[in-house]
């Protein structure tokens, strides 16, 4: 069966690679996603294991339509009631790409409609609709004239970890924290470091994969088991091959805020995992770290933009802040590959260095750069020369 797995903008090669290292080949990219074959036992393995994801779909129907009301009879020759039974609550969603339809939102209608029809065809009885927290939530692709009708098999979307109790004003998104670190190439034994670290999501996804823990560890549900062809021993028996304890530790993950609060948020999110302990918190400013054995460390953060959050500690302005940091960076971490995101771009240029990289990658609906800066000794002719551009 096609399977497609969703993700974020900028995030596709990271997702194909990491499912290559899970052992999955064949990897078809599209936009802002990948499609592959497997069975339900790789649905439930790739819930579980994927950190990149946003929703893994099974495809039920794919066609082609020549007018609206093709959608409603396509649909209805789905076996709907092969996948959920007519008690389950539904919801149909997804992305329309299509000058056949006026209103963007009827072919979810027309999807809902058909399934609902289909029921009571067979049954006398209809399932009830909720939009928030469905059991079942069919997703409908449609591009010009080429649809397709998946199953979600996710149900809420893959970042809601089960781990984040609390959060700060402008949180980063679990799924674009593991993206960001993939792309980063950390090697999963050098030093991680993040000054800004907030409630906690960078460092923990950071510390979750050099410990080679999935992120879903601490979730507890996902659409599949409302599903019919649920095999609950199948699913306990690829839960129970994973790691959940560990012993000893590859690497140093430090993690820092001017906020109080926010320390013990961030330990409060990570105080159920089994990285608690291995993750090295402390209350203060970025500048107020003394490098120690930093040799080859990565840090990257997510500090703040300025469009989700005030910023007026000690009336400094976030182009001072930015400014600041870019000073931090050129005296005191020529070893370190440093990785900053933002959608302040003003900001981004008093950083003062030229990126070896940039991503464009989005932060909920705020579209950011994600740029690597590597400090060299030597001068500044030495340092570019050193340096190879990319963007994506």
């Amino acid at each position: 069966m096609k399977i497609t797995v969703k993700t974020f903008y900028g995030l596709e090669e990271v997702l194909k690679e990491e499912l290559e290292e899970l052992g999955f080949s064949e990897i078809k990219l599209l936009n802002r996603a990948v499609q592959l074959e497997g069975e339900w036992k790789d649905v439930y393995f790739l819930n579980l294991h994927l950190r990149c994801a946003l929703a893994i779909l099974v495809e039920l129907a794919h066609f082609q339509i020549n007018d609206e009301k093709d959608i409603l009879k396509k649909a209805k020759l789905i076996q709907w009631d092969s996948f959920f039974d007519v008690n389950k609550t539904i919801a149909v969603k997804g992305a329309i790409f299509s000058k056949l339809f006026n209103n963007t939102h009827y072919p979810f209608l027309l999807v809902k409609d058909a399934i609902c029809d289909y029921f009571i065809e067979k049954t006398g009885n209809r399932p009830d609709v909720a939009v928030k927290n469905p059991q079942v939530l069919i997703d409908l692709y449609v591009n010009n004239r080429d649809v397709s009708i998946s199953i979600n098999t996710s149900g809420a979307p893959l970042y809601q970890r089960g781990y984040r109790i609390e959060t700060g004003k402008a949180p980063i998104n679990e799924v674009l924290a593991a993206g960001m670190i993939r792309l980063s190439k950390w090697d999963k034994k050098s030093t991680f470091i993040d000054p800004f670290c907030g409630s906690g999501t960078i460092l923990i996804e950071a510390a979750l994969l050099a410990a080679d823990i999935p992120s879903q560890i601490e979730r507890q549900h996902y659409a599949f088991k409302n599903f019919k062809s649920y095999d609950e021993n199948l699913w306990e028996s690829i839960y129970n091959q994973v790691k959940k304890r560990i012993t000893s530790f590859p690497c140093r993950i430090i993690g820092s805020d001017i906020n109080a609060e926010m320390i013990f948020a961030c330990k409060r999110n990570m105080r159920a995992l089994p990285i608690s302990k291995w993750v090295e918190l402390s209350n203060k400013s970025f500048d107020e770290y003394i490098q120690v054995n930093w040799e080859n460390a990565t840090l990257m953060s997510n500090p703040p933009y300025g469009e989700r959050m005030q910023f007026n500690e000690d009336n400094h302005s976030i182009l001072d802040l930015y400014q600041q940091i870019g000073s931090w960076f050129k005296h005191e971490l020529s070893s370190v590959s440093c990785w900053l995101i933002s959608s302040n771009f003003e900001a981004l240029q008093q950083i003062g260095l030229k990126p070896s990289k940039k991503y464009t990658l989005f932060n909920g609906d705020l579209e950011c750069s994600f740029r690597n800066y590597v400090i060299y000794q030597g001068s500044k002719k030495e340092k570019l020369s050193d340096v190879t551009f990319s963007q994506k």
